[in-house]
């Protein structure tokens, strides 16, 4: 058990084989047969969501990381030790915030098309005249967390590779120029936090108010 605990891959591999588990369990329970299952909508519309909701903890997990800990942190470390975080911490975490964002936010499409809203999702339900409530909401959502994804991929990332010289790319940047680019992915991090309070609202208000 030690030796799968430490070991990140080997423990997510096992966190996959229970949920593998837990499927033949329902299926055995139910008396399914796993052919018509696994060939089904109402399967695969199920899998990316979950796919969807694992890779959305992920993203907002780690956002809210940053928002709640690094950031506020930070100015309390002393300056000797903050390379720990800088150099090893950060992009490390940074590698799985924008790739947990690429993944959220494709799921997110394909989960849309699978159950037959995303263009409606798209116009806000315009296409249908604004006649269901969920459609409005989770269109909402929808645009909210592709702006979200926008800023990961476009202006947080491209800052942060500067401020903290990822992978020693930008090594004749000045102090102040390291500074000024790690302020505006701050600024940009934190509208993410602001903006993913009315995203999770319009998320889950999709499926318990409309």
């Amino acid at each position: 058990m030690a030796n799968l605990l430490t070991n990140l891959r080997n423990t997510i591999i096992a966190g996959f084989v229970l949920a593998f588990v837990v499927l033949f369990i329902f299926l055995l329970v139910g008396q399914y047969s796993i052919t018509a299952v696994l060939s089904g909508t109402l399967f695969w519309q199920f899998v990316f969501r979950w796919l969807h909701v694992l890779a959305g903890i992920l993203w907002i997990g780690l956002l809210y990381y940053f928002n709640f800990v690094q950031i506020p942190t930070m100015p309390k470390i002393p300056d000797e030790q903050k390379p720990a975080v800088s150099k090893f911490i950060a992009p490390e975490a940074l590698w799985y915030f924008r790739w947990a964002a690429m993944v959220t936010i494709a799921t997110g499409l394909i989960l849309a098309w699978l159950n037959d809203y995303l263009v409606g999702a798209i116009t806000l339900g315009a296409t249908d005249g604004f006649a269901t409530p969920s459609t409005t909401l989770i269109g909402i959502g929808m645009w909210l967390g592709t702006i979200m994804w926008f800023n990961v991929w476009f202006v947080i990332w491209p800052n942060q590779q500067k401020a903290l010289n990822i992978d020693n790319k930008f090594p004749d940047l000045s102090k102040d120029q390291r500074a000024a680019h790690g302020r505006t992915a701050m600024l940009f991090s934190r509208t993410n936090f602001m903006l993913s309070v009315p995203m999770l609202f319009a998320m889950v208000g999709m499926q318990n108010l409309g």
